[in-house]
């Protein structure tokens, strides 16, 4: 008999962790071994636990899901997130599927749905709910980069920096050109960096050339 997936579970609503920990829990082929009720509890049992599927809630105190999504894969890649929200938004599916998470399910689906999705997503599956495979394929259809709704995430002193990395300024340039310390100019573009899930600041600069931030001014 192959191993059991391990499931983590990340809810700030007990009610809801263990209704689904007692469903799960009743499949011969899943084994939950982890409860979190904030972000922060999820990243450090995730690095603990190196689940193969965690289910995530996006709207909790503290660190929300798509940062606790996008923290989770930096410290388990090999980890598949399944977005698990009553939020069907653009500004909160976009988000969390840049972050790294691999499904977005409502919670309105069916327990055995879910059960089917966490099978595909240990497998590299991708499950969409209908209403949010209908926001996806509306925002490919528009021509819209799927990715400018990541930009409500920057604040505006962020998107400043963003806008001059652009530009080609330099650490130094940006303090001189927006009168902040050096330090708070790193400050940004690690926040700049970790919101859009780029690895330096050159991707960051033609990430916002190719989402048109120099025209948006």
């Amino acid at each position: 008999m192959s191993e059991p997936i391990t499931v983590m579970i990340v809810d700030d609503h007990e009610m809801v962790r263990k209704g689904a920990k007692g469903y799960l829990e009743a499949q011969p082929d899943l084994a939950v071994v982890a409860e979190a009720e904030t972000g922060e509890a999820a990243v450090r049992l995730a690095r603990e636990h190196i689940p193969d599927v965690v289910l995530m809630d996006l709207v909790m105190p503290g660190m929300d899901g798509v940062e606790a999504t996008r923290k989770i894969k930096d410290v388990s890649p090999r980890t598949q997130i399944i977005v698990l929200t009553s939020y069907h938004q653009d500004e909160h599916i976009f988000p969390a599927l840049q972050a790294g998470a691999i499904s977005y399910l409502l919670k309105d689906v069916k327990a055995r749905e879910l059960v089917e999705s966490i099978h595909r997503a240990a497998s590299g599956e991708a499950t969409l709910h209908p209403r949010v495979a209908a926001r996806v394929i509306k925002q490919f259809s528009s021509g819209e980069p799927i990715h400018s709704n990541l930009f409500t995430e920057l604040t505006e002193r962020e998107m400043e920096v963003l806008t001059l990395i652009a530009r080609g300024y330099t650490n130094q340039k940006i303090t001189e050109e927006l009168v902040i310390s050096i330090g708070t100019v790193k400050g940004h573009v690690s926040n700049i960096l970790s919101k859009l899930h780029l690895a330096d600041r050159t991707q960051a600069a033609v990430y916002a050339w190719q989402e048109g931030i120099i025209r948006r001014e």
